[in-house]
């Protein structure tokens, strides 16, 4: 069980997690040892809601296909275990940006007090300003 959210969890059967070879540098060891981990999500067939399907498919990821299966390849450490974990870490990630949802803005009026009180201040500070102007004798 891959657990996105509190109330958002995924299946283990959803996720195909496959080892490989690694690129790069790495001496013999990367020619012997398959460290690197390919993770495969096919969106449209995942136990998601619709709307959170919709959210995902609609992302203008690179790492989406055509088809609607998101592919993260892990590859940053050396060992096979901490490659799975940062590779299910962005899967979290991707789904856990794609389905939320910004807060709804509602317009706010200052108060009655605050508009008066804003006046007032304002009508004090005109004052001030009258009383540097020149003096009539």
């Amino acid at each position: 069980m891959i657990f996105i959210s509190n109330t958002l969890s995924l299946n283990d059967e959803e996720v195909d997690i496959s080892a490989i070879r690694a690129q790069g540098a790495g001496g013999q060891n990367v020619n012997k040892v398959s460290s690197a981990i390919h993770l495969r999500f096919d969106i449209k067939a995942s136990s998601l809601d619709d709307f959170q399907k919709e959210r995902l498919l609609a992302s203008k990821d690179s790492r989406m296909t055509k088809e609607g299966v998101l592919v993260i390849k892990a590859q940053q450490f050396r060992t096979q275990e901490k490659n799975k974990l940062a590779a299910i870490e962005r899967l979290q990630q991707f789904i856990l940006e794609g389905t939320y949802v910004n807060k709804t803005r509602r317009p706010t009026k200052p108060s009655k007090n605050a508009q008066h009180k804003r006046t007032d201040q304002k009508t004090q500070r005109g004052q001030t300003k009258v009383l540097r102007g020149k003096v009539d004798l």
